[in-house]
């Protein structure tokens, strides 16, 4: 069984905004937006890509990925410059009978877009799209070792909740910890009102 996005979830995109004088358009992926979504990936460093459910660097791991935005397990919100995909948030559906009240949360962002407020933006923008899909809790992954990754996901409010020992395995056979973040929604929307974000 497939979880289904509203349709009314797109209605803020296309949006154009401009974060330490770079200019962003951010919009809902689609299918045909594959290739230039493998193309970020590939320009990735090799450990950025160890939180991932798939592998994007792959053709396979696109055409899932797009499988997902078809049938509605996943919404992705790109970030898009004059030099292709500079970023993404994705909210990553459960359909599972007990846990379809919480959802993975990803965020990337290209090299180039490091320090400039990227990552925090999609981050926002995907509690926005969480909000709207239903979703009552927020997951993310990383290693510990992603020190960015980690410090954002703390100001926005995710709190540890597991250690997965030697839980990802690269590329070249090296076992990497995955640590488990968590927030619920409607925590991280009353902290914001209080902060009249």
């Amino acid at each position: 069984m497939s979880v289904q996005a509203k349709a009314s979830d797109s209605t803020n995109y296309p949006r154009k905004v401009t974060l330490k004088d770079n200019d962003y358009t951010l919009r809902i992926m689609s299918v045909e937006d594959g290739e230039a979504l493998r193309a970020f990936a590939i320009d990735l460093p090799a450990h950025d890509t160890l939180y991932m459910r798939r592998d994007l660097r792959s053709e396979r791991g696109i055409e899932s990925w797009i499988e997902d935005i078809e049938d509605g397990t996943i919404r992705s919100l790109l970030a898009v410059d004059d030099a292709g995909v500079a970023g993404f948030s994705t909210i990553h559906l459960n359909s599972l009978e007990w846990t379809r009240h919480v959802a993975d949360i990803r965020v990337a962002t290209a090299v180039r877009t490091r320090r400039t407020g990227l990552g925090r933006l999609l981050a926002r923008e995907g509690f926005n799209m969480a909000l709207e899909l239903g979703v009552e809790k927020l997951l993310a992954r990383m290693t510990p070792d992603q020190d960015g990754a980690r410090v954002l996901f703390e100001e926005l409010g995710f709190k540890p909740e597991a250690l997965l020992k030697d839980y990802v395995k690269d590329r070249d056979g090296n076992y990497h910890d995955m640590l488990l973040k968590g927030c619920s929604v409607q925590s991280f929307l009353a902290q914001r009102e209080a902060y009249g974000r």
